[in-house]
């Protein structure tokens, strides 16, 4: 249920469960961190859905036995923010609970306009993983992030392009196009020149 493609240095990475809304299985996450941990060979990554959703975050059943606080999460969204390489989170469409920790690692988002962005944490009565609110801070701030976290906003495209949580809108039938097109230059640099950049960016 998580399929890889590898072209020319180029690693796309699609959640590939689309008739539970992309729901993140242990399985699924362990694949995950697999594929993430082994990129360092990658030159570009681009992390997106399959279907009309990216990801509705942990599958429910397995949430309720343990997964809510497994450290896969933690231990995956560490692993691609690791990667030298550029990440481009391309969302097919909403992205729930602990799949934002994936997209929160890479370095660019995109989205389709239909797409919302949620993390339902306290409502659920769990933590939401630290390095996720780490990152959302350091893009939206403190107040943007409690509007999510703790007062379980649905946040549309538009309002995440302006917040800076995403950094484009892109029709559905470009999405995967534009990703592409975002990593193009990455694919083609010198190595040790694309690194040194991502270094300096930070």
């Amino acid at each position: 249920m998580i399929d890889l493609s590898k072209q020319d240095g180029l690693w796309t990475v699609t959640i590939n469960n689309p008739g539970k809304a992309n729901a993140l299985t242990g399985a699924m996450l362990s694949e995950l961190l697999r594929i993430a941990e082994a990129a360092t060979e990658a030159r570009a990554l681009i992390l997106t859905g399959a279907g009309k959703v990216f990801s509705a975050g942990a599958d429910l059943d397995e949430a309720r036995a343990g997964l809510a606080t497994s450290d896969l999460w933690e231990r995956l969204s560490a692993a691609i923010a690791a990667l030298p390489c550029l990440k481009v989170a391309a969302l097919n469409g909403t992205m729930a609970g602990g799949s934002n920790g994936m997209a929160l690692a890479c370095d660019l988002r995109i989205a389709v306009p239909s797409a919302k962005v949620f993390y339902p944490v306290m409502r659920l009565g769990f933590l939401p993983q630290p390095s996720d609110v780490k990152r959302m801070k350091a893009l939206i701030g403190p107040a943007r992030t409690k509007l999510i976290l703790m007062a379980g906003q649905k946040i549309t495209a538009d309002e995440a392009l302006a917040f800076g949580l995403i950094d484009r809108v892109v029709a559905p039938e470009l999405l995967i196009q534009t990703a592409r097109e975002l990593v193009a230059d990455s694919l083609t640099a010198d190595p040790k020149t694309a690194t040194g950049i991502a270094g300096m960016c930070g």
